[in-house]
C-alpha cells in the first residue's frame, strides 16, 4: 500500500512539470509579471511557503543531523544559492545550524541543551547567483525537546521548623521544597518527596514515627502524639525527593524539628522559709535572695519568674527576679525602724511571666515565708522642725527664753547640745536641755539680718557621737527703739524779708523702720513759744518761724519731736538759728556787707586799713613760728640731744635711714624726726610741716589711704571679773577693732606713734625710768642657763 501511494506521488509530479512546460509564453509572463496584466482579469498570486515547527531531541549523539530540506520555486529558471541567518548559525550561541546551500538542507552541527536554549528561530533565504533575493525569506522554527538529564534538588541544605510539646497528630510543622531543570511540562521534573529516616536528640528519646510529609507538596506534619520537650529536644529527618513522580532521578535532604516548650509547669519555691536580717535607717539595698525551680525552657518567658509579696502593707520591701539565675531579691526601699519594729514576715509568691498552659497541672500558686530580723544602729538624734522657726521682737530682753523641746534622740540616749554658726552672738543654748535663749538684744541693723530674719546654725549630739545640725531661723519684729532725731539743728533766718515771713525747714530722722518711724510730729514748748512757732508742712517736715520781727543775732529755740510707733518715742531738741539781714538771693551778708550797705558807718579806706593791719599781724605770726622751729631743730642737731619737749615722757632712740645709698649711719638728714613728736607737744598748725629753716613750703599730703573724720567704735577697757567671760571680752575687742575705721590695717606704711603718757601699758624704754640700774634685780638672768650667763655678768659682775 505503502508502494502505491508512493508511485502515485512521483507520476503525479511528473504530469505536473510537463503540463507546466507545454503552456504558451504568454501565460509564463503573466505569470512572472502579473503587473503587466492589469486590466485583463483577476490573477492569482501564490502564497509563501509555512514550514511547521521542527522538533530535535536535546543531548542528540547523532550529529550532524539533518533536520528538513527547502526548496524555491525559481529553481527551474536558473540557479538558486541557500542562506541561513538567526540564533544558532550567525548569532550567540553560533555554530549550532548550518544550511547546504545548493540542496537547501538543513543541519544541526552540534547536541543541543534545553535547560539553556529550549528553541531557536531562524530565517532562510533564496537568492541568485549575483545574492539577489528570489523570494520572501522562510521562518524556520526549531524546537528542543527535553531529556530528563537533571537530578531534583532541594532548595535549602537543612530545612529548619518547630513543633509545640503535645501537639495533636496532623499538626502542620513546615514545609520543604525541591527544584528540577527539566521540563516543569513533561514527566522529568515531577516531583515527589518521602521521609526516609529519623533520629531523635537525645538519641532513642522516642522510636516511633512522629512525622509524614506529603509527597507532592513537601508539607511535614505530625502523626503521632507524645512529644514532650522534657523528653525530647528535638527531631532530624532524613528526606527523598524524585522526579517522574517518584521512579526516576533522586536527591536526599535534611529537615531539623525542635520541640517548642509550652508552659505547663510552675515555678515552685526551693525552699519554702527563708530567714533575713536587715539594718535599720537604710535603704535601697539587697538583704536576701529566694530560689524556684521551673521545668520549662530555660531564659524563655516560660521558665522566667515573677514575684510578688503579699503583705507588706507600709511597702517597705521590694522583689525583683534575676534574669540570669531567675532567683528572687529582695530590697529594702524605705528605712526600718528597730524602735517601731524590730521583725517583720513576709509572705512571697511566684508565678511565671507568660499564662500557664491549660495542658499543666492544677497546683496551687507556690508560696514561701521569709522572716526579716531589723538590727538596730545608733540613730542620729533629730529635730522636731528643720528650719527652727522663732519669731521675736528685735528689742527682746537678754534671758528670755526663746525654743524649747527643739530635739529628740530615737535610741532615747542623752543629747548635747551647742551653737555652731551665731556671728552676732545673739543666742545662747542650754547645753543638756537645747533651750535657746536670747543672749542680748537683737538689732535689725545687722548685715547679718535679711528679709528681717537672722540665721544660727544648731548642733546636737547624742551620747554615741552620732550629730545632727538644723538652722534656726530667727524673725525679728521692728520696735520702736529710737526716738526721732530733728534735723538740722541750726540755720538761718532771714530778717526784713519784706513782709514775707522767712522759716527754717526742719525733718527729723529716725533709725526704726515704719511703722515706727514716719509721720512726725513737731511741738513747740508752751513756755518757749513765745517769739517762734512750728508749722507742720507734711508727714516729714515742718517749718520753723519767728512770731514776729526778731533783731539779728543768735537765738535758741527748743522743738519737740514724736515718732507714730507704739508705743509713741519723743524728743527735745535745741535748734541755733542764725537772724541775719539776707540779700536777693535769700543768704546772709557780711558784717563788711552789712555795713556798707548801712547809711552809717566808716569809710571804705579806713575799712582797707583794718584789713592790712589784720594781714600784717598773722604774717608775723607765722615768721614767729617758722623761727622757733628752726631754732629747736638747730640745737638737736648742735648736741643738745634727741629729747625733743619738756616732757620726761618724751625719750627716745634716734631713727636711722637706710633707704638710700650715702651717708650709713651718720646721715641723720633724711629722716624726719617731727613724726616722733609727742602728741602734747606738737604744734598748733599739724597741717604744715617745715622740711628745713625757712618759710612753709606748704601743706602736709592728705592720706587718701585712711579713712578721716569717721567715729570710732568703743573698745572695751576693762577685763571682766568673771573669768568665764574672758571670750565674750575678747569677741568684743575684736568686733570693735574691725569695725574702726580709723586703724589699720590700710595699704601704707605704718607709723607708729608716741608710746608714753596716756598708754595702759606704760613705756617698755628704762631711759625715763625713775629708777637706776643699781635698783634693779638681775638675779634671775642666772637661772636662764649657760646662753644668758654672759648678759648676767654685765648686770651683776659679782
Amino acid at each position: 500500500m505503502a508502494g502505491r501511494m508512493l508511485m502515485v506521488c512521483v507520476l503525479g509530479t511528473l504530469l505536473c512539470q510537463v503540463w507546466s512546460s507545454a503552456e504558451p509564453h504568454h501565460k509564463e509572463e503573466e505569470f512572472l509579471y502579473p503587473w503587466r496584466n492589469q486590466g485583463k482579469g483577476v490573477v492569482r498570486v501564490k502564497r509563501d511557503w509555512i514550514i511547521p515547527p521542527i522538533r530535535v531531541l536535546e543531548n542528540s549523539k547523532q550529529v550532524p543531523e539533518d533536520l528538513v530540506q527547502i526548496k524555491s520555486d525559481k529553481i527551474f529558471t536558473g540557479e538558486v544559492i541557500y542562506r541561513l541567518e538567526g540564533p544558532g548559525v550567525d548569532q550567540q550561541p553560533k555554530n549550532l545550524f548550518e544550511i547546504d546551500d545548493v540542496t537547501g538542507v538543513i543541519r544541526c552541527k552540534q547536541p543541543l541543551d534545553r535547560e539553556r536554549y529550549n528553541s531557536f528561530t531562524l530565517k532562510a533565504f533564496a537568492l541568485s547567483a549575483s545574492g539577489q533575493r528570489l523570494e520572501n525569506p522562510t521562518t524556520i522554527e526549531i524546537v528542543v525537546l527535553d531529556q530528563n538529564d537533571n537530578r531534583p534538588a532541594f532548595t535549602q541544605g537543612q530545612f529548619a521548623g518547630s513543633v509545640s510539646e503535645f501537639s495533636v497528630p496532623g499538626t502542620s510543622v513546615m514545609s520543604v521544597s525541591a527544584t528540577d531543570a527539566d521540563d516543569p511540562m513533561t514527566e522529568n521534573a515531577y516531583l515527589s518527596y518521602s521521609i526516609i529516616g529519623q533520629d531523635s536528640i537525645p538519641p532513642n528519646a522516642v522510636t516511633k514515627t512522629m512525622f509524614g510529609i506529603n509527597n507532592e507538596t513537601g508539607a511535614i506534619y505530625t502523626r503521632d502524639v507524645g512529644l514532650d520537650r522534657e523528653v525530647v529536644k528535638s527531631f532530624r529527618l532524613k528526606l527523598l525527593v524524585a522526579d517522574m513522580g517518584g521512579m526516576g532521578l533522586t536527591s536526599e535532604g535534611v529537615a531539623v524539628i525542635h520541640v517548642s516548650d509550652i508552659n505547663n509547669h510552675a515555678p515552685q519555691f526551693s525552699p519554702a522559709a527563708y530567714s533575713m536580717s536587715a539594718v535599720e535607717n537604710r535603704k535601697d539595698y539587697e538583704i536576701g535572695r529566694v530560689n524556684v525551680t521551673d521545668r520549662d525552657d530555660r531564659g524563655a518567658g516560660n521558665w522566667e519568674a515573677r514575684y510578688s509579696i503579699s503583705n507588706d502593707p507600709e511597702r517597705n520591701f521590694a522583689i525583683r527576679t534575676d534574669p540570669g539565675s531567675n532567683e528572687g531579691v529582695l530590697t529594702v526601699v524605705k528605712p526600718l525602724d528597730y524602735e517601731a519594729q524590730d521583725e517583720h514576715v513576709l509572705i512571697l509568691t511566684v508565678e511565671n511571666v507568660n499564662r500557664l498552659s491549660n495542658k499543666a497541672p492544677n497546683l496551687p500558686v507556690s508560696s514561701a515565708t521569709v522572716v526579716v530580723t531589723v538590727v538596730n544602729e545608733n540613730e542620729a538624734p533629730l529635730f522636731r522642725e528643720d528650719p527652727i522657726q522663732i519669731v521675736v521682737p528685735e528689742s527682746v530682753a537678754p534671758g528670755t527664753l526663746l525654743k524649747s523641746n527643739i530635739a529628740f534622740d530615737p535610741d532615747n540616749s542623752d543629747l548635747r547640745y551647742e551653737i555652731s554658726r551665731d556671728p552676732e552672738r545673739w543666742l545662747e543654748i542650754n547645753r543638756d536641755t537645747g533651750d535657746i535663749t536670747a543672749k542680748r538684744t537683737f538689732n535689725m541693723r545687722s548685715p547679718n539680718v535679711r528679709n528681717n530674719i537672722y540665721n544660727a546654725v544648731i548642733k546636737v549630739t547624742d551620747a554615741g557621737g552620732v550629730s545632727t545640725t538644723a538652722t534656726v531661723a530667727v524673725t525679728l519684729k521692728e520696735t520702736n527703739d529710737f526716738p526721732p532725731q530733728l534735723f538740722p539743728l541750726s540755720g538761718t533766718v532771714c530778717r526784713g524779708a519784706g513782709g514775707r515771713r522767712s522759716g527754717l525747714v526742719l525733718t527729723a530722722v529716725d533709725e526704726d523702720l515704719p511703722p515706727h518711724a514716719a509721720p512726725f510730729t513737731f511741738e513747740m514748748p508752751d513756755d518757749v513759744s513765745i517769739n517762734w512757732t512750728v508749722n507742720q508742712v507734711n508727714d516729714t517736715h515742718a517749718v520753723l518761724l519767728p512770731l514776729e520781727e526778731l533783731q539779728a543775732g543768735e537765738y535758741a529755740v527748743t522743738v519737740f519731736v514724736s515718732d507714730y510707733g507704739i508705743p509713741v518715742l519723743s524728743a527735745y531738741a535745741q535748734v541755733n538759728i542764725t537772724v541775719c539781714v539776707c540779700d536777693s538771693f535769700g543768704d546772709c551778708k557780711s558784717e563788711a556787707g552789712a555795713v556798707l550797705g548801712s547809711s552809717m558807718g566808716i569809710s571804705f579806706i579806713a575799712l582797707i586799713i583794718i584789713m592790712a593791719s589784720i594781714a600784717l599781724l598773722l604774717l608775723l605770726l607765722l615768721l614767729a613760728v617758722a623761727v622757733t622751729t628752726c631754732g629747736r631743730r638747730h640745737r638737736i642737731k648742735k648736741g643738745a640731744g634727741l629729747l625733743v619737749g619738756e616732757s620726761e615722757d618724751d625719750i627716745r632712740d634716734n631713727v636711722f635711714n637706710y633707704d638710700e645709698q650715702g651717708g650709713g649711719e651718720e646721715d641723720e638728714n633724711a629722716f624726719n624726726i617731727d613724726l616722733l613728736w609727742n602728741p602734747h607737744d606738737a604744734p598748733s598748725t599739724p597741717g604744715s610741716y617745715y622740711p628745713g629753716c625757712g618759710v612753709p613750703r606748704g601743706k602736709q599730703p592728705l592720706r587718701r589711704d585712711a579713712p578721716h573724720n569717721l567715729p570710732s567704735p568703743i573698745y572695751p577697757r576693762r577685763p571682766p571679773a568673771d573669768p568665764t567671760d574672758i571670750e565674750d571680752y575678747i569677741n568684743d575687742g575684736l568686733e570693735a577693732a574691725d569695725n574702726d575705721p580709723n586703724v589699720p590695717p590700710y595699704d601704707t606704711a605704718l607709723i607708729y606713734d608716741y608710746e608714753g603718757e596716756g598708754s595702759l601699758a606704760g613705756s617698755l624704754s628704762s631711759i625715763a625710768s625713775g629708777s637706776s640700774d643699781g635698783d634693779q634685780d638681775y638675779d634671775y638672768l642666772n637661772d636662764w642657763g649657760p646662753r644668758f650667763q654672759k648678759l648676767a655678768n654685765m648686770y651683776d659682775p659679782r
